[in-house]
């Protein structure tokens, strides 16, 4: 492979990781109640709800990466489907899952599973706590 058609290609998989990433930033904000904060400093987006963490995104690794709450026995399934499920990087791995997202996991499933984390924390959210206009 040429030098040009590498940088090419280099350039194609970073700009889609953007999109990707923004797509994904866009949903998690989108969740009633949910914020973004830096409390592990620069390179980590944590994406709470209420002040609980239902997703995290390191922003300093090769590949794009999310780590979402999971019902254990759900965990457990998910790893064991694909390959790009692994348990929770610096989480407590029985509750935790980080998704490599490369694309073996469809979009859909991927919005589910977002979806469960942050269903699993409102659940655990007192009444007075839950975001304005929850159930």
């Amino acid at each position: 492979m040429s030098g040009e058609k590498f940088f090419e290609l280099i350039t194609f998989t970073i700009k889609r990781n953007i999109m990707k990433f923004e797509s994904l930033r866009e949903y998690l904000l989108n969740k009633r109640g949910a914020c973004e904060d830096f409390p592990f400093g620069p390179t980590v987006i944590v994406f709470k709800v209420m002040d609980k963490m239902f997703a995290l995104i390191p922003l300093d690794k090769k590949s794009l990466r999310i780590n979402l709450k999971c019902d254990p026995e759900l965990a457990l399934h998910l790893r064991a489907k694909y390959n790009s499920v692994q348990p929770g990087y610096h989480m407590n791995k029985k509750h935790w899952n980080t998704i490599i997202i490369d694309g073996s996991i469809p979009d859909d499933e991927l919005l589910a599973m977002i979806d469960d984390s942050y269903n699993l924390v409102i659940k655990g959210l007192k009444k007075g706590e839950l975001p304005h206009g929850s159930i």
